[in-house]
């Protein structure tokens, strides 16, 4: 294993273990839930939106490695942005996982889930919480499942 892609697992075992704004947010903001059916990844998801940009976001919920340490940093990578700058970043996220693009692509610590685009099945798990996002920001009550996504 090569030195960036052992940082890469580290970054994602850190994020496993000690997710970050792993909390149910206060009434008043915007909640999504998203569901893996293949693997059983559940996550809640907590926007508090002022004027357009993400004040707060946390999470609530269970699933496997990759799910729980792409929530923890889009949790992180989101906080002050726009709901278009997140919808953007979501879709160069989108586009990283599922090999459209090559890492480098500008999306700092995210770039650690690269390497899931070698396991096609995975890239639902790095994705759930991002579908689970958008119907957050366009305050959607249907709970998002990947049974429909088309994460190729």
């Amino acid at each position: 294993m090569n030195e960036l892609s052992e940082l890469y697992q580290e970054l994602i075992l850190d994020h496993t273990r000690n997710p970050r704004n792993r909390r149910k947010m206060a009434a008043g903001c915007r909640k999504a839930e998203g569901y893996n059916p293949l693997c059983g990844d559940r996550v809640t998801l907590y926007v508090d939106l002022d004027n357009g940009i993400i004040r707060d976001v946390s999470f609530e919920g269970s699933g496997c490695a990759i799910s729980t340490a792409s929530v923890s940093l889009l949790t992180g990578a989101l906080k002050g942005k726009s709901a278009a700058e997140a919808k953007k970043i979501f879709a160069d996220f989108h586009d990283l996982v599922t090999g459209k693009v090559e890492a480098g692509c500008d999306l700092g610590k995210l770039e650690v889930f690269s390497g899931v685009r070698e396991f096609p099945m995975r890239v639902k798990c790095a994705t759930l919480a991002w579908h689970t996002l958008n119907a957050a920001l366009e305050n959607r009550e249907t709970p998002v499942t990947t049974e429909g996504v088309e994460d190729k």
